[in-house]
């Protein structure tokens, strides 16, 4: 009997570690708000850039991915950590419904894949408030720095949460 306690409690002790709380989504959201203005200097290149391609191992690479991976390291968590957004949306990451914290993904029909990605900041009825690396006002993937953009939720192909420390 005390083992099926202990397995219980401790159960509900591992759920509510993984549970995704405000203050994860803050975090996250807060890092990334942080970042709007820094601009390149050079095509993806640039002191703060430089930092978010480091952070996942390469140099001089398009880094709306690597920005991403940035804000999520900076704000204590282990992944994701890629320089490919394509990498950012596993099928077991995977969300359907969009909500502050989660990672966005833009599809290019001339890539045939995910070419560009960011953090939700918000969202309000169909419209996604988001803050994204290599971008511009524009909105496109080749950008020159981090920007605020607000995107119709059937632009969006895919969503993906990283809000678990395990």
């Amino acid at each position: 009997m005390g083992f099926i306690c202990f397995t219980v409690i401790g159960s509900s002790w591992g759920a509510y570690r993984n549970r995704i709380t405000d203050g994860d989504k803050r975090l996250i959201i807060g890092t990334a708000k942080k970042e709007i203005g820094v601009r390149e200097y050079m095509e993806n290149s640039g002191p703060r850039v430089d930092q978010y391609n480091a952070y996942v191992g390469v140099k001089k690479v398009a880094w709306c991915a690597s920005f991403v991976s940035w804000c999520f390291g900076q704000a204590g968590y282990l992944q994701p950590r890629t320089a490919w957004s394509p990498s950012l949306f596993p099928a077991d990451r995977l969300a359907k419904n969009p909500m502050a914290g989660m990672v966005l993904g833009i599809y290019f029909e001339h890539l045939k894949r995910i070419g560009h990605c960011g953090i939700v900041e918000e969202v309000r009825n169909d419209w996604v408030y988001s803050i994204e690396g290599n971008t511009n006002v524009n909105g496109s993937r080749e950008g020159d720095g981090v920007y605020r953009r607000m995107r119709h939720v059937r632009s969006i192909h895919r969503f993906a949460t990283w809000l678990t420390k395990t």
